[in-house]
């Protein structure tokens, strides 16, 4: 900056901060400006004030905050004093934060303006931002006890009940301060616990201020720690309803909206403490919902309230359930708001635009509250209660109770699904009988019932019932009276067949087939996009049964394609190309081949064309594009250069985000904006545009799709897609971003090994694919330590297992520690939760529902397990006993999976950590045979097959290089592998592993440790429990050793005069009748030499009695495999 503008900014500084109040409040106007230069010219004048003279500053907003007539001023000096004097405790950077940079008269002069202005101020906006001021002043200074003043003075406003707007600040400040620093009025809890009853009862409080108390109570309440504290305040919670019952009884249902929303807070946060007093509370705002006399947005906060208590799940499981006649009166009111629907004109004509013409929002509320019910309480409480209640309606001569109990069915399905598949002959019986109805709104319903039961449903529903719903809905495509019904049956169809097998569909092709292509022709534009999506969903089910069809759709769908061109028509072009696609995968490449290269054509010509933001052909043909690759595999190589360059634009599109403050009163109404979905994160509002986001996510999925699919092929766009792809791994605004980003990173490092192996690398190097994992593999590891949810959790450790599998010898000791360090946060926070949700299931309300909910979030826990136990497989394999320092670090995080209190999961995790140990290092991993072989030898005979599997393998790993150490435990091993070799199921489905891998061990102890046993004994049972076939693994390691001994004439197994023999060429026989499957070429050759050469050498009597030992079959067989 040049000295004379330099010293411009020092005059003005001068005259702002100067004795002329005008210049102050002129640069405060400036702030508010809507002129961008003025507004930042402003702002720079005012950082530099701050920086330059704080004290000054600070003094003059409070001045101008007291003393200014005008109330913009007044508001945004407020606004401006409570940024300067916010004490954000989890910012490293305090520099905004002015209050210690004050001097202490300033401190002081401060303190005493604010109070003074709450006194003072008259407008209540103001009074409100005052109010902000304080608490956030009050919550940086008051727990060092550096503002003794304050809670005198509010105890002294809230009694002050000849000013209740005073009263009205001083509990809003108690609430926002319970809020931030709880603690600090903790000590003062039974004063606080008289003010507030005295305030909710007394009958001549202003109800403003009663709702400021009430709130003030809530917050008060979230913030105790303790079950003890929060029950001393049990006896406000009549005076709280009270608040709210006596305000609607006055008429002012603006107040009792506002007590609802609070205890609607309450609910969500601190369920338990409405818990003794359930029944009254509950009983209460049901009789809210139920009075038709009261405005809907109070009814439906009514409603809100008592489904946020049933959602109340992880603070209080179960209690809800325990309101049997609650739950049925809620029911009820929600089927009546359902019947709140219109025959609107506008429906019948079939305009898309009019999907919910005649809906009110009593209707939305029913149809989404329903289905929050169900997924909260599940079908064990809902089905009973619908069972009683949708009968009538079904039956009712009213069109609108009808068409309730249909939507009805499809909203609870979600929850109720797994009690509703038990008796689903009743419910599809319900939905098939209405699909005759006179009405069309309700035939629309039933067919809305039967494509969401097959969503929840299904595949039950499509393998038991597709004789009856699949004619009824072709039957419904000849509704041309009705085009909404006739679109509705299509998509149906879509729900239908997505859950189905072809053997299911492939009947019924034919017929829907047909239908499908005449409503194509004739139908209106939403009936037609319904056929194509219907199309496309019954082609990807039946896959290779399509192909009959190709040739009588395919003309249709390229037709629409090239000829949809006007604006109107975007989703219906959009559509064909998702039919096209999929159709072509279906029936494959050589059908396709002459269709796909047109249809690329104009993918390729429209791609080059102009197209508005809004639409929605680009997402569909990003789809399209990855699904022609899937199908033509490297015949779709030279189009990339066309198909990358829009792909990678949309992949790297930013996120359309608005940051408002929360507080501010220009909120993002999403009420008008469909495509805008805002998120509250401290005091900050973010509004994300949706369809952005989904473009994105799109484009980064297809990214994934090409590289999986074109392996070598994709290496020249390798860096460009992990300079996108590789930031997104932490893009927390869409969680299938992230999860696209995360799947493509082993893709990409794939593709670069199998380039350079195959020379197709551009002459990079191997340094290329170390550079790579470098990039790649610490930033997953990075990205998996900030992660929030566990499923992504799961699939972060997936791939970088992948990783580790593909280039994993590539990476450092550094590389690999924090790998191992990010494993023992993984396993800490993995048992953290699994002890939080002990303690759910210990809740006092916690019923076989939440046994449920807990059952499915641990399977979702083992995954998590699975994984970590696949990534140290994978380390261990890689490298070797010079990973066994970190092994021995991890130590302390496994030996604990080993205990009987863990889940069988855990436990063969833990066996199979140990087995690689054993395997991979050998001798180097002898020092932990003592520690850990007590443990393998008892879970031999664990009672769940996969842990006996998992130990028996580990057992015959031992025996193999175990040598001296194992010797002594060789009579313990043979009796375990014996009980599980001679269990009454040994070879039964869930067994057989287990026993597979007992006969490979006993095997290896043979082999290993023959001076240790009777060997003229066990090398016979051994051979009579050949040949194995469930564990091809081993079956292929048994038998080429039994080839082994054979050739060496192993006089154990030959036994005395060859006696068997026989056994050992039936055994021979099995195995090369079974194809590859249960030897390697090798070995099968190998068995043949030897039975070529038992033929030459064996006396004819002994070879006659060999061969009749055989089954018929086996002896034509093994002669056609001896004479070729």
């Amino acid at each position: 900056m040049d000295p004379e503008s330099t010293q411009l900014q020092q005059s003005q500084l001068a005259a702002i901060l100067g004795p002329d109040p005008t210049h102050f409040e002129t640069l405060i106007s400036h702030l508010m400006s809507s002129s961008n230069d003025q507004r930042s010219h402003a702002e720079t004048l005012f950082n530099l004030c701050k920086q330059n003279d704080p004290n000054t500053l600070s003094l003059k907003l409070a001045q101008l905050l007291h003393s200014s007539p005008h109330i913009e001023a007044r508001a945004m000096s407020a606004i401006l004093l409570r940024k300067q004097l916010t004490r954000h405790h989890n910012e490293a950077d305090e520099s905004n934060y002015l209050w210690p940079r004050l001097n202490a008269n300033t401190q002081s002069t401060l303190k005493s303006i604010l109070l003074s202005s709450l006194q003072s101020e008259q407008i209540k906006s103001i009074s409100k931002k005052l109010c902000d001021t304080v608490s956030e002043l009050a919550s940086g200074i008051l727990p060092d006890n550096g503002w003794p003043e304050l809670l005198p003075f509010m105890f002294q406003c809230v009694s002050a009940s000849d000013s209740p707007k005073l009263q009205e600040s001083a509990f809003l400040i108690f609430a926002q301060l319970s809020q931030y620093i709880g603690d600090s009025l903790v000590p003062h809890i039974k004063h606080l616990h008289a003010i507030f009853l005295q305030c909710l009862t007394s009958p001549a409080v202003d109800s403003d201020v009663r709702i400021a108390a009430l709130n003030a109570v809530i917050n008060f309440i979230q913030c105790l720690s303790g079950s003890a504290d929060r029950d001393r305040f049990q006896d406000l919670l009549p005076a709280m309803m009270r608040t709210l019952t006596e305000a609607l009884n006055l008429g002012q249902e603006a107040t009792a909206q506002e007590a609802l929303e609070l205890m609607i807070e309450l609910a969500g946060t601190e369920p338990r403490f409405l818990r003794r007093q359930l029944a009254e509370v509950v009983g209460a705002m049901l009789q809210i919902a139920e009075a038709e006399s009261l405005e809907e947005g109070t009814r439906h906060l009514a409603i809100e309230f008592v489904i946020t208590l049933a959602e109340a799940r992880e603070r209080a499981p179960g209690m809800m359930r325990k309101l049997p006649q609650f739950i049925s009166r809620l029911f009820a009111i929600l089927m009546k708001m359902l019947l709140d629907i219109e025959d609107d004109p506008a429906w019948h004509s079939a305009e898309t635009e009019d999907e919910d013409a005649g809906e009110t929002s009593n209707y939305s509320v029913g149809q989404e509250c329903l289905d929050r019910l169900a997924i909260s309480l599940g079908g064990n409480t809902i089905v009973p209660v619908a069972s009683e209640q949708l009968p009538a309606y079904l039956a009712a001569p009213e069109w609108q109770k009808r068409h309730a109990a249909l939507i009805a069915l499809a909203q609870i399905a979600e929850g109720c699904s797994k009690v509703m598949i038990k008796n689903l002959e009743q419910v599809v019986a319900m939905v098939l009988n209405s699909f005759p109805d006179q009405h069309p709104r309700v035939r629309w319903a039933a067919i809305n019932a039967i494509g969401q039961l097959s969503t929840d449903l299904g595949p039950d529903l499509q393998n038991q019932y597709h004789p009856g719903v699949l004619p009824a809905l072709a039957a419904a495509m000849d509704d041309f009276q009705n085009p909404r019904v006739q679109a509705h049956a299509a998509s149906a169809v879509l729900n239908f067949s997505e859950n189905c097998t072809p053997d299911i569909l492939t009947p019924y092709l034919d017929g829907i087939v047909s239908k499908l292509l005449v409503i194509l022709q004739n139908g209106k534009q939403m009936v037609q996009e319904g056929a194509l999506t219907a199309l496309a969903s019954v082609a990807d089910s039946s896959q290779e049964h399509f192909k009959k069809y190709y040739d009588a759709v395919m003309p249709y769908l390229k037709a629409i394609l090239i000829n949809a061109t006007d604006k109107s028509n975007r989703m219906l072009r959009a559509k064909s190309m998702e039919c096209i696609s999929l159709v072509g995968m279906a029936v494959g490449k050589e059908k396709f081949r002459d269709d796909a290269k047109q249809v690329m054509e104009v993918l390729m010509s429209l791609q080059g064309s102009q197209m508005e933001t809004d639409d929605p052909t680009t997402s569909y043909m990003l789809q399209a594009w990855a699904r022609l690759c899937k199908c033509l595999g490297q015949d779709f190589l030279p189009y990339m250069a066309f198909v990358m360059p829009p792909l990678l634009w949309s992949a790297s599109l930013k996120p359309d985000v608005t940051i408002t403050s929360a507080d501010s009163d220009n909120d993002i109404d999403d009420s008008d904006d469909e495509s805008m979905e805002t998120i509250t994160l401290g005091d900050k509002r973010i509004g994300i545009k949706t369809s952005v986001l989904e473009e994105k996510a799109t484009a980064c999925n297809m990214l994934c799709c090409y590289a999986d699919e074109l392996k070598e092929g994709f290496f020249p766009w390798i860096d460009q897609v992990t300079g996108i792809l590789v930031p997104l791994l932490k893009f927390y605004f869409h969680e299938e971003v992230r999860k696209a980003a995360v799947s493509a990173m082993p893709e990409l490092l794939r593709s670069a090994k199998l380039a350079i192996e195959k020379g197709q690398s551009q002459g990079r190097d191997a340094s290329y694919l170390k550079f790579l994992t470098d990039s790649i593999v610490p930033a997953l590891v990075e990205a998996l330590h900030k992660e929030p949810d566990t499923e992504i959790c799961a699939s972060m450790l997936d791939s970088i297992n992948e990783s580790l599998q593909i280039s994993g010898m590539l990476l450092d000791e550094n590389q690999v520690r924090s790998i191992v360090d990010e494993l023992k946060q993984v396993i800490t926070a993995s048992s953290s939760r699994k002890s939080e949700r002990e303690e759910r299931a210990n809740a006092e309300d916690f019923d076989a529902e939440e046994g449920e909910l807990i059952k499915e979030e641990n399977e979702q826990e083992e995954e998590v397990f699975d994984q970590v136990g696949e990534i140290l497989g994978t380390l261990i394999k890689t490298f070797k006993a010079s990973f066994l320092p970190f092994f021995d670090e991890l130590s302390s995080y496994l030996t604990p999976m080993w205990g009987r209190d863990k889940t069988p999961e855990e436990r063969r995790i833990a066996i199979c950590i140990f087995d690689d140990v054993a395997e991979q290092c050998r001798e180097a991993a002898l020092k932990y045979y003592d520690t850990y072989l007590p443990f393998l030898l008892e879970a031999c005979n664990d009672e769940i097959p996969d842990v006996r599997q998992a130990a028996v393998y580990g057992l015959g790993v031992c025996a193999e290089f175990g040598g001296s150490v194992f010797k002594p435990l060789v009579g313990e091993a043979l009796s375990r592998l014996n009980t599980v070799i001679q269990h009454p199921n040994a070879l039964h489905g869930d067994n057989i592993m287990a026993y597979d891998n007992a006969v490979s061990a006993l095997g290896k102890i043979c082999q290993f440790h023959r001076d240790s046993i009777d060997s003229a004994q066990l090398v016979p049972a051994w051979l009579n429990c050949l040949p194995i076939k469930g564990d091809l693994i081993e079956a292929k390691v048994v038998h080429e050793q039994l080839c082994s001994m054979v050739e060496r004439s192993d006089r154990d197994v030959l036994g005395p005069n060859s006696q068997y023999l026989p056994k050992i060429v039936s055994v021979f026989a099995e195995v090369l009748c079974a194809g590859k499957e249960l030897a390697t070429e090798q070995t099968a050759g190998r068995m043949i030499n030897l039975l070529r050469q038992l033929q030459q050498t064996l006396p004819p009597a002994t070879l006659a009695s060999t061969w009749s030992s055989l089954q018929p079959q086996q002896q034509l067989a093994l002669q056609s495999i001896l004479s070729s």
